[in-house]
This record gives C-alpha cells, structure tokens and sequence, in this order.
C-alpha cells in the first residue's frame, strides 16, 4: 500500500457497471493517477487527461471516473480541489462557488423577489388587459357554465320563492339591463345556503341572486334593482374575467419562481367553483356602484337606492366598517358616501 505521503486521498474503488467496492487510495504518477488496493495492488490506472473528475457540491463525495469505466469515490472534496488546483485544472463547480458565497446567492434571491414584483405590478395587468381584449365570447360563457355547475352541486340550492315574486324582481331587473351595454343578461334564482344574502354576476352575463338577499331587502324592490344594477355593472365591466385571469396569473408568477404547484390554473379556468372568492378590488366595486346610479336613473328608478342596502347591511348584519389599507373592498359607509357624491355631481 502507498505511504500517506504519496496518497492523494482515501475512498473506495467500484469497477466498471458493478456495485461492488473495495477500500482503495487515490496516488499519483507521472501524467498518471492510479487506484491501489488495501493489498497494494493497482486497481485502475489511467493518465489524467483521460479521467473524469466530477463537480464539488456541498459535502457530496466526489467521484473520479478512471478510462475504464471503474470509479473512485471519495469524501475527501478539499484533498480533490487541492490536487486539481496544483496540477492547473478548475477545482471547484460554479454551484459550490454560489452555495459558500453567502452573500450572492442574497442578492440572486433579492433580483428575483424584485422580478416577480415587477412582473406582478406592471406586466400581470397589461397581460390581463390583453387577455381580455382578446377572449373569444365562448370563454365566459364556459367558465360561467362551471361555475354556476360547480355551485348549484357545493353550495346553492333551488330557489323557493314563488314566481309571481321572481317576475315581479325579473321585471325590474330587465328595465335595468335594458340600459345595459353588450351582454345578453339573466337573472338566476337560488337560496345561498352558506353564501347567505348574496348577489353575484358571472362572466357572461348571468346573475344570480340569492333568496337570503330578497328576504333582507323586505319588500324594497328598488333596492334589489340597485344591486342586480351593480352587479351589471361588474359585467360591462369585465371584473369577474380580469380576475379570473388575475388569479391565473398569479398562480403562473409562483409557477415560475418556486416550480409546479398543481393544477390551480386549470381549476380556476375549467371549474371556476372559486369565482366567489375572488373579491373585486376596490377600483372594480366602485366603478360598479357608479354604474348602478346611472342604470337606475336611466329606468326610471331611484338612482341612490343602493344606499339603502348599505343601510341594510348595517342594520341586519352589523357591517359597520371603514375603508383600512388592509381592506380588499371600499367600506360601507365609504361606499354610500361616494355613490351621494356621484349621484350629486352627475344630477
């Protein structure tokens, strides 16, 4: 066996396509290294132009492939680094360089956070504003058949109001509609269940109304038109479509930083079962209260009615909240206070 002073490092010696090892060392000569045996006997020899050193990563044990196909695998990484540098060849893998230099792979962290913002601030809502420009008619209407499929099985129910009270809201809601810009609109009748009172328009232009919400507007047709009204609004708007692809976007941004994370793209596209969940941004919700005052006024009715859901909301289910940073929708009292402005601005 080779004195410790002629051993470049210690391991073990595989021959070629076997699992079988023996305890070997790793020795130099001339132009060559050699893999002796405990028995010091050659195990493999080969010039060193001809062998294959692999990358150092971490702690991972080198390996050194001899011209043979046998292999030599050691856990002595700086011994292999120190050889590799005194005999001119490029020691270390440019993985192991960026996992010891701390501070790079901080700023390499700090540009991608950085990328993803930018691209979440500035490129997600033009992407989204050219998504929908661009989205054939057959789009909403598809992701509107899920949803409305996916609720009626998880969380709504038939409705058990009679028909001459749906014909009697049907009535005002078309009068409503009929100022209306591009959509052909229908008004759905359900009990909410767990939604509660709750209106809601999907993408292509059906709306839905819970029996929970005509039993808190008691008797105050008016004030449903307002929010059937609002809820056009969010259709002319596109709201439900850019949020739709909003989220889709979002969940494609965190695909391409942290890899895949299953299919919550094709879920929120083919089922769309979380379209109640997607809130409106502030923008959106006053942009519909707006376009409620105006379709309202346009039929005849009172172009403020919508306030008295506000109140009712209120009053009935003790929302009382304020417009915070935090909040996703403007507040209630916010909300009644920009619509009587509107109102008083566009009289």
């Amino acid at each position: 066996m080779a004195s410790d002073s002629e051993v470049i490092a210690r391991g073990d010696w595989y021959p070629a396509h076997s699992s079988r090892s023996a305890a070997a060392a790793l020795v130099p000569r001339t132009g060559e290294l050699i893999a002796i045996g405990a028995d010091g006997v050659a195990l493999s020899v080969s010039v060193v132009s001809a062998l294959s050193f692999s990358s150092r990563v971490g702690a991972i044990p080198r390996r050194i492939i001899f011209a043979d196909g046998s292999v030599f695998e050691t856990a002595d990484n700086d011994a292999i680094d120190h050889y590799l540098r005194s005999s001119g060849h490029k020691s270390v893998s440019c993985a192991y360089r960026l996992e010891k230099l701390h501070p790079r792979i901080l700023v390499f962290a700090l540009l991608v956070i950085l990328l993803g913002v930018g691209i979440y601030r500035y490129a997600l809502p033009a992407l989204v504003e050219l998504a929908v420009l661009v989205t054939p008619p057959i789009v909403p209407e598809l992701i509107s058949s899920g949803a409305l499929s996916t609720l009626d099985k998880t969380a709504l129910a038939p409705t058990r109001l009679s028909e001459h009270r749906q014909k009697i809201i049907v009535e005002r809601f078309e009068r409503v509609a009929s100022g209306a810009e591009g959509e052909s609109y229908k008004l759905n009748f359900r009990v909410g269940g767990l939604i509660g009172p709750n209106a809601f328009a999907l993408p292509d232009g059906n709306i839905v109304i819970t029996d929970e919400l005509v039993a808190l507007a008691g008797g105050d047709d008016e004030m449903l038109a307002a929010v059937l009204a609002h809820e056009v609004g969010h259709v002319e708007g596109k709201h439900s479509l850019r949020q739709i692809y909003r989220a889709a976007g979002v969940a494609g941004l965190v695909m391409l930083i942290a890899g895949d994370v299953g299919s919550g793209v094709e879920d929120v596209l083919t089922q769309g079962g979380g379209l109640l969940a997607l809130s409106y941004s502030r923008a959106a919700e006053s942009e519909a209260d707006r376009r409620s005052v105006d379709l309202m006024r346009n039929a005849g009715m009172d172009p403020v009615a919508l306030v008295r859901f506000f109140d009712a909301l209120e009053e009935k289910l003790a929302d009382h909240s304020r417009t915070s940073m935090l909040s996703t929708h403007p507040g209630t009292p916010d909300r009644k206070d920009a619509i009587l402005k509107y109102r008083a601005g566009s009289d």
